[in-house]
């Protein structure tokens, strides 16, 4: 078995497909990457029985067969020849040999007879949209997903098509985060997917608005397809959240603050909140200004910038690490807060319309 390739093309396939493989696993097949060679078709398969990404690259071969193998140990190699092109031959032993220029590397792999099937799919549902759009939705939602395994489909996203609407949210209990975009697409439909996927997903979506992504789904399945590759996970099971009913519909006090001075602001003051030295950020929008104060063990903070208020004075506590990541998803120069008194949920928008809104639970302060 043998064939030639680009060098580059080959390593960036190996790089992102090896995302999928299995870090543990009891078949030890699934820790290696599965290449499958078709003549002038090689196929790369990361998979780990719940998740997995392939990746199809053109070589030049008149063979055929497959094996699986190490990604760290092909990707380094790959990686550090000085060549455009390299060859790769396997033996009946499934000895590698990779040449590239005047380098000869040689690797053991091992047979794919143990490697699982991949799952069947009946895709029944899809759409397309804008891979920076995608990649933007995914960006400010994803901090909002649950870390805690006792409600597992809270750990993953949203993503729900209503109308000519694709709607992704994340929530965790003391935060939501809710990004929605115009869509084409024939019927509604919903379904929840791991956050371990999206952020793959993200990681290999380009900037060009031309370029799409294709996501299919079926009742326990989603995919993505872009850029020749094909990304596939189970969907999480069970009822998410319904998000709509914790969103306000009225607020007392609007804020209009400058986006990257509160983040200044608030990671001034996470300089003084960690492991045990914990402590809310105490806001208060009065007189044309936020005042923020923080106390914990290690020091003590009071800032203050310029904000537009509009309704009453308020003083507000919140988790600075929740706040600043909400103010960090914005993505925009100016942000509104929306706010009903010091002891309800406050409500993040950008300054016109709601292409995102970000909920985020007050903290009770003392004195």
């Amino acid at each position: 078995m043998k064939f030639t390739c680009d060098r580059q093309t080959f390593y960036t396939a190996i790089t992102h497909v090896a995302k999928g493989v299995s870090q543990k696993s009891t078949i030890p097949a699934l820790e290696r990457l599965k290449l499958r060679l078709d003549h002038d078709n090689l196929e790369l398969t990361g998979y780990d029985l719940e998740f997995g990404i392939q990746r199809s690259i053109e070589v030049e071969s008149d063979c055929s067969g497959e094996f699986v193998i190490l990604p760290r140990l092909l990707s380094e190699a790959v990686r550090r020849f000085s060549g455009n092109i390299v060859t790769m031959e396997v033996d009946d032993n499934y000895v590698v040999k990779l040449f590239c220029d005047a380098t000869e590397f040689q690797i053991s792999a091992m047979s794919s007879e143990e490697y699982p099937a991949l799952p069947s799919l009946d895709l029944n549902v899809g759409m397309q949209i804008e891979q920076p759009v995608l990649n933007s939705m995914i960006r400010q939602t994803s901090y909002a997903t649950s870390v805690s395994e006792a409600k597992p489909v809270l750990t993953g996203e949203l993503f729900e098509v209503e109308g000519d609407t694709l709607h992704v949210a994340a929530i965790d209990g003391y935060r939501l985060a809710v990004r929605q975009e115009p869509i084409s697409s024939a019927e509604n439909y919903r379904f929840v997917v791991p956050k371990r996927m999206l952020l793959e997903v993200a990681n290999m979506l380009h900037d060009d608005a031309e370029e799409l992504c294709t996501i299919s789904a079926d009742r326990r399945h989603v995919v993505f397809e872009f850029n020749g590759y094909t990304v596939f996970s189970r969907l999480l099971e069970g009822e998410f959240h319904n998000y709509r009913s914790s969103i306000p519909a009225s607020y007392e006090t609007e804020i209009t603050v400058d986006t990257s001075a509160l983040t200044r602001c608030l990671e001034r003051c996470s300089l003084l909140i960690s492991g045990k030295y914990n402590a809310p950020v105490r806001c208060t929008f009065a007189d044309g200004s936020l005042g923020v104060w923080c106390k914990t063990g290690i020091g003590e903070i009071n800032d203050k910038i310029p904000v537009e208020i509009s309704g009453k004075d308020v003083t507000i506590g919140f988790d600075n690490r929740f706040l600043l990541d909400a103010v960090r998803a914005a993505d925009c120069d100016k942000v509104k807060i929306q706010l009903s008194g010091g002891n309800r949920v406050a409500k993040l928008v950008p300054p016109q319309g709601e292409s995102f809104i970000f909920l985020l639970m007050p903290i009770q302060l003392r004195g």
